[in-house]
């Protein structure tokens, strides 16, 4: 499956070759634009893997653009720019940018910046997805260690008994652990 890119860049030359050098490369361009708020409605619509922003544009500039696309997390963004001034590659950097290219630039130069936008893209929901499964393990031993806890007090169970209670039921019932301590906190569920 091919990379999905959105194009936002003012300079219809420029966009016509970015397009022309990304689909020499197998890369799917799914829409393109010359405006910052098209850019962002076309991510929200089309989902691309990838969105190529100009920091000049008129509607909103690129690195607002990159803050509302990073903001939803759809999509890498490489930024693309005439001005090389540490400040705006700050800028980039916090608005969310993955990769930063100067222009004038080659298909030699555009391709690794892709490549390492996508990368370090990939990283992050890597990163996210963990940390997400972490937040969600944490949460569940909350919520069973309080419904032990009831058990415990309300029943007389040991722990052991209680942990064996909560476990056994929803293996029989085919809930997840969380849901059936959930029952027992909301006094729906007692041995």
């Amino acid at each position: 499956m091919s990379v999905r890119v959105v194009i936002a860049e003012d300079e219809a030359i420029i966009r016509l070759d970015l397009k022309e050098i990304l689909e020499e490369e197998g890369y799917e361009v799914v829409g393109e634009t010359g405006r910052g708020d098209e850019a962002v409605s076309l991510v929200r619509e089309h989902k691309p893997e990838l969105v190529i922003l100009d920091i000049r544009m008129p509607g909103m500039d690129g690195l607002a653009a990159a803050r509302e696309i990073n903001a939803d997390g759809d999509a890498a963004v490489l930024i693309l720019t005439a001005f090389s001034q540490r400040n705006l590659i700050e800028e980039a950097r916090d608005a969310g940018a993955l990769a930063y290219l100067i222009k004038p630039f080659t298909k030699t130069e555009l391709v690794p910046a892709i490549e390492v936008a996508l990368g370090r893209f990939a990283e992050m929901r890597a990163i996210k997805a963990e940390y997400d499964t972490v937040v969600e393990q944490l949460e569940t031993r909350r919520v069973v260690d309080r419904a032990k806890g009831i058990l415990m007090d309300e029943c007389g169970l040991k722990e052991t008994d209680a942990w064996s209670f909560i476990q056994k039921t929803a293996m029989s019932q085919r809930k997840t652990m969380r849901d059936v301590a959930q029952r027992v906190i909301d006094g729906e569920l007692r041995p």
